[in-house]
């Protein structure tokens, strides 16, 4: 088992304000200090050390938590607790100190797996064989795990509670109806439905709108959903889902396209490549709907490596004026900008609620791993948001 003695001891001196509770393996524990309690981090064998001492940081600790090694009591306390908590400035002596007591405990007894889950970046970053990899990586685990979490609608997207839905399923036909409104569409018109995931904006717009849909994706698994879609609704006719990026595209000519829950994907080092691209494929007077999660805050990172590794990799959220500055040096008019913040809050909340509900099956699916990692990642996103970290904003605009 190892000394965990001198561990606890060690623990105390490195973390003097301690608003939480630290349970080793053996049953012994490192007790708060701010009488309160807070949430409690379970370290269920020597193997949570080794992760942190081989990954210092949100890696080490995110590969112990995704293996099962870290397990947290009440998550939403957990994450209140890291938005403000700060570990203090720890000397050599003290590091040494700590590492000492990690290593009798039986940190490096065993080297701890990574995680089977986790994905390691591989190639150009934003290149189109590294950017298709990371969006199977996201979207491939399987369409039964997705609609647990997102509902019969299958949209995967910013629902919009604040014009007066009171369900999930009403707020995405809400969310739907208003990219159908805001682009003006009229019956027969070629609609482009960049990153269409399971289709469910292609069946909106054909069905209510009578246009006709052309929908990518990088997803084999979603495009094959979508296409049974399509074909179950009796619309196989008027729309064709193809899997393809959207680099690809080119002699193409759309009354209107909307990019729905996809520019996130796109990077800082492509978003003109991608705005000049879709301005072409638009007729002259063709309209375009950008929708897309921002950064708020100047400074922070685009994403830390937990996100990178077990989330969504490589994602980069713009700032709204790098997006409108894109738009425009394509030689677009951007004519509206609208915000949902509150919006995706309560999105989320709604997607956690639906994978806690159908837990065990959610689990079955995608094993262990991954469950974790969606637990964690529905919370914080909605942390994201409510700490105004993040928005999300439709941006509607026209080529001349």
């Amino acid at each position: 088992m190892g000394d965990t003695g001198a561990l606890r001891d060690a623990l105390a001196q490195v973390l003097p304000d301690r608003p939480f509770r630290m349970e080793l393996w053996d049953g012994s524990a490192v007790e708060p200090t701010n009488g309160s309690g807070g949430p409690t981090f379970r370290l269920r064998s020597a193997r949570a050390l080794g992760h942190v001492l081989r990954a210092p940081g949100q890696l080490g600790l995110g590969r112990a938590y995704v293996s099962g090694e870290i397990e947290v009591d009440d998550m939403d306390a957990a994450l209140d607790l890291l938005d403000g908590y700060t570990v203090p400035p720890v000397d050599a002596r003290t590091k040494a100190r700590l590492a000492a007591a990690a290593i009798r405990a039986g940190a490096w007894r065993s080297v701890p797996r990574v995680p089977a889950s986790e994905l390691r970046p591989r190639g150009r970053r934003h290149s189109r064989d590294r950017d298709r990899r990371a969006v199977r990586y996201h979207y491939d685990v399987s369409n039964e795990f997705f609609r647990l979490v997102l509902g019969e609608s299958m949209t995967y997207s910013c629902a919009i509670f604040s014009r007066g839905a009171q369900t999930l399923e009403e707020a995405q036909r809400t969310k739907l109806e208003l990219v159908c409104t805001k682009l003006g569409l009229r019956a027969g018109e070629r609609v482009l439905d960049v990153g269409c995931g399971w289709g469910s904006f292609a069946l909106h717009a054909a069905r209510e709108h009578g246009v006709r849909v052309v929908g990518i994706t990088l997803s084999e698994p979603q495009a094959a959903l979508a296409r049974e879609r399509a074909a179950a609704a009796g619309l196989a006719d008027r729309i064709e889902i193809r899997f393809s990026d959207y680099r690809d595209l080119a002699g193409e000519q759309f009354d209107a396209i909307a990019s729905i829950g996809m520019v996130e994907h796109v990077g800082n080092a492509n978003i003109d490549a991608y705005a000049m691209r879709l301005a072409a494929l638009l007729r002259p007077g063709g309209r375009l709907l950008n929708h897309g999660i921002a950064r708020l805050r100047y400074g922070d990172p685009e994403a830390g490596p937990f996100s990178e590794r077990y989330v969504f990799p490589d994602a980069a959220p713009l700032h709204l004026s790098r997006v409108l500055t894109a738009i425009e040096a394509a030689g677009l008019e951007p004519t509206h900008v609208e915000g949902f913040r509150r919006d995706y809050e309560r999105t989320l909340r709604e997607w956690a609620h639906n994978l806690e509900e159908h837990a065990e099956r959610a689990e079955a699916l995608v094993g262990p791993e991954r469950m974790r990692v969606w637990r964690l990642y529905l919370r914080a996103a909605r942390r994201g948001f409510e700490n105004r970290f993040t928005s999300i904003f439709q941006v509607v605009a026209n080529r001349p």
